[in-house]
């Protein structure tokens, strides 16, 4: 179990995030606390939201109904000796987009290259992640272009890698997209050092490099 001192302050972060307006934070209101359900992000963070609601909401997510319990069930409980850290590993990479219109994109990415919705933040929403299988994009709202169109094409300046592990699926992605209308910046090709690859270019112009071996 955690130390009741992380716990406060914990709390006392969650209480500070929703002063400060954190979309997220919003989200975790929502799904905690019941009597939040029903409202939406904007009107969670202009509603109060004591140090008491905060404290309410750790509690609930560790499984207890309030923090009196919590605090009860913490001392009940017997200590354990703290695992043996090992080492920090790296599981999960996300090449990040930047985009005008988030819903728009994510309709792009899902209806045209098969990728699936992870989350979408905010109202109106200013981020979000995407993903296929082990890859993962995220999407975050811009208003104006952060590369110049006419330099990024002419330089080929990728805003993400994803590969697949074989030349026919590769081939397959290709052809995939292809029936789908997918606009390519560049076709299927076998690089000098042998790979397969093609660019696909999103509705803001990014371009996203697919590779796999090949023969």
């Amino acid at each position: 179990m955690p130390n009741l001192e992380n716990l406060k302050k914990q709390a006392k972060l969650l209480q500070r995030w929703h002063r400060d307006r954190y979309y997220p934070v919003a989200v975790q209101i929502r799904a905690a606390l019941p009597r939040y359900r029903h409202l939406s992000d904007p009107e969670i963070l202009a509603a109060p939201f004591k140090l008491s609601n905060a404290q309410e909401l750790i509690a609930r997510q560790h499984g207890f109904d309030s923090w009196e319990a919590l605090k009860t069930g913490l001392k009940t409980m017997p200590e354990q000796r703290a695992p043996i850290p090992s080492a920090a590993t790296i599981t999960a990479t996300a090449a990040q987009l930047f985009v005008s219109d988030i819903k728009a994109s994510c309709t792009f990415f899902t209806q045209k290259l098969g990728f699936s919705t992870v989350f979408v933040y905010g109202e109106p929403p200013f981020f979000a992640q995407v993903r296929r299988n082990a890859g993962r994009l995220n999407l975050r709202h811009v208003d104006t272009a952060v590369i110049e169109s006419a330099r990024r094409e002419r330089e080929e300046l990728l805003s993400a890698d994803l590969g697949v592990d074989t030349e026919e699926h590769i081939k397959q992605l290709f052809l995939e997209f292809q029936a789908a209308g997918v606009t390519f910046f560049r076709g299927l090709r076998k690089e000098p050092w042998g790979a397969r690859t093609f660019i696909v270019m999103d509705p803001d112009g990014n371009l996203i490099l697919f590779a796999g071996p090949g023969s």
